[in-house]
Parts: C-alpha cells; structure tokens; sequence
C-alpha cells in the first residue's frame, strides 16, 4: 500500500510507524539493532564520560583575546590559525561581519565577499605601485583563448559557457577597468583646466 498523502509543513502530521515505513522503504531500520551495526563497540561511550570524549581540551593558544568568531559561539577554538591576520578597510568589513551578524544570515557571508573583492582591490593597486603589476593578459587565459580556436570551438556546439565570454573580461578586469576611466577623468579634468587659465 502506498501513501500518496501530501507532505504538510504544519502539524499535526501523523508520523509513520516503524512497520510501516518498513513496508514501504525497502531496508528502513535495519540498523536499529545494535547488534547489526559494526560501528558501534568504535562508538560507545567512554565508561565514566557524559560524552563520550576521551581527551582533554587543548591549552587555548595565545592572542585569542578580539580574534574574530562567529557570534554563536562562546569562544575561540582551542588552535586557530594566524597566517592572515585582518588589516586595514577589508579587515574592518569582515570583523563587522562577525561582529554583527550570525552565520545564517545572508549579510555575514556578503560582507565577508566584500571583505575579500576591498582586499584583492588593495592589493592590485599597491602592487601596481611597487612596479609589479599584473599580468592581465597572461593571468586572464587571453592569448590561449586567442591560439585554441575560440569561435569554432564555441559556435555549433552544445557548449554554454560561450555566452562568458564577453562578460569574463569584464568581470575579471572590473578594477583596471575602473582605475583607466579614473585616469581618464584626472587627465581631462587636468587639461580643462589648462585651458580654462
């Protein structure tokens, strides 16, 4: 017999019992008994251990004091990590990030994105400015797009990711872009003002 009873979201809900579910989902239960399950002497409790834990906790690491954590947790891990310490503006976002907002909520992950494109940003420009720049044509697949047939690998085919490739430049070179229309600007603002003497 099957249930063709809609799914309801609301109780009251009748629940299926065992039997039931196990005439109607073919091996449902079947670990139930512990004596068919291979993991569980791997899974018992410790004797003596309200959880089961057979170590103790790791001696908390030093600096944890303001260390950025999620708000639903009381306290740093034990061992955290301190290769990218935050700084400066993409510091400052993300530490509003876990500040603020719990990880469930879309503004946390959205700053943290945002922390991450201010990063990439600062970095593109001071080492722009260090006279090491980079290599956009190389670091973006241009010239292989250029020696691997393009638009006949593209065109006729069951391909989709043709429809990127107007928009990938774009997207991967939306700072230099921004940063040329700024020079553009300061140089015609310059050369008003010239004129304007």
């Amino acid at each position: 017999m099957t249930d063709h009873t809609p799914y309801i979201a609301d109780p009251p809900r009748r629940v299926p019992t065992a039997d039931e579910l196990r005439a109607r989902i073919p091996g449902w239960g079947s670990d139930l008994d512990p004596a068919d399950r291979p993991s569980v002497p791997k899974l018992s409790r410790a004797a003596g251990s309200a959880t089961g834990v057979h170590w103790d906790v790791p001696t908390q690491q030093l600096g944890a004091e303001g260390r950025e954590r999620s708000i639903e947790h009381a306290h740093v891990t034990p061992v955290f990590g301190t290769a990218q310490p935050l700084r400066g503006v993409a510091g400052a976002v993300r530490r509003v990030a876990y500040a603020r907002f719990s990880e469930g909520r879309l503004a946390h992950w959205l700053l943290l994105v945002l922390g991450d494109r201010i990063d990439v940003a600062t970095h593109r420009v001071t080492d722009a400015l260090r006279g090491r720049p980079d290599r956009v044509v190389h670091e973006t697949g241009v010239r292989a797009e250029l020696v691997g047939r393009p638009v006949a690998s593209r065109l006729g085919s069951s391909r989709r990711d043709w429809r990127h490739g107007v928009l990938d430049p774009l997207v991967a070179n939306w700072g230099w872009l921004a940063a040329a229309a700024g020079v553009v600007l300061v140089v015609r603002r310059v050369a008003r003002s010239r004129r304007s003497r």
